[in-house]
């Protein structure tokens, strides 16, 4: 079932959408080479107890994971775009890091992701986030109200596809609000004009991800962290939106370097 939420409850999904927004771009700031994925970590656990917050991935248990998981950060690198559980590896020059996070506040969800290159950046790098992030963009100016489902996703995948990578349908954006995951599923690719018209009220969150050279995706061990199937660099770029009478609103803004989420949000900045 679709909750739609009222002005105020969209307010107060947004106060943890800043929430995430500011530690996201915290945690992007001090990943560097040298730096232990553990660090991160345990650095989102602190700063997450110090606000009151609660993780949404902690002790979470979902069909398509081994349950339960007991971080609080997604840390995937390289070849890894989703689910990286958080372990014992020292970041590396050159590294492509996507860190997932999402919390609660009072009882109101907030979920968004990036990619960043530790060190030295690798231009077919800087390509493959670029597009994720341009893609997001494109999904975002398509959450319009009296829009439908499909026009967000054919302007998602309309982007990966301009850039020469394929999309991945097993996983994509998702509703969220009072928990993590609710209704309805946002794909990455689709057609437009089709699916449920989406209404003011409406809250998802928009996550394009993609593998440099394929579609398909394999399993870690650790029954959590999915890959490239062939191994290629991978990277992952989300954020929690509000369907609103006036258009979308980005409910975690990034802060600019030097500034606020709320500069972010005086600039126009979608990410």
């Amino acid at each position: 079932m679709i909750e739609l939420k009222s002005a105020e409850e969209i307010a107060r999904m947004a106060v943890t959408g800043q929430f995430v927004g500011e530690l996201l771009a915290e945690l992007g700031g001090i990943a560097a080479v040298g730096l232990n994925l553990m660090d991160l970590e345990h650095h989102a656990r602190r700063r997450i107890k110090e606000r009151g917050a609660e993780s949404c991935y902690w002790d979470y248990a979902p069909a398509f994971g081994r349950g339960p998981f007991r971080n609080v950060l997604c840390l995937s690198v390289n070849d890894a775009v989703l689910h990286g559980l958080p372990h014992d590896y020292v970041l590396r020059d050159g590294d492509l890091l996507s860190i997932d996070m999402a919390a609660a506040i009072d009882g109101w969800a907030a979920d968004s992701a990036l990619s960043v290159i530790v060190g030295t950046p690798d231009p077919a790098d800087q390509k493959l986030i670029e597009a994720t992030e341009v893609a997001l963009a494109a999904g975002i100016a398509a959450t319009q109200p009296g829009a439908r489902l499909g026009d967000v996703s054919a302007a998602i995948g309309a982007v990966a596809h301009s850039y020469g990578y394929a999309v991945n349908h097993e996983f994509g954006g998702h509703g969220i609000g009072r928990t993590m995951h609710e209704a309805p599923h946002v794909s990455n690719d689709g057609r437009a004009g089709r699916g449920m018209r989406l209404e003011p009220g409406l809250t998802i969150a928009i996550e394009p991800w993609l593998c440099a050279t394929t579609d398909k995706i394999t399993y870690d061990k650790d029954g959590w962290t999915i890959r490239s199937a062939d191994g290629s660099r991978t990277a992952h770029s989300e954020h929690t939106v509000a369907v609103t009478e006036s258009g979308p609103q980005v409910l975690t803004r990034r802060p600019v370097p030097g500034g606020t989420s709320a500069d972010s949000a005086q600039r126009g900045t979608q990410l």
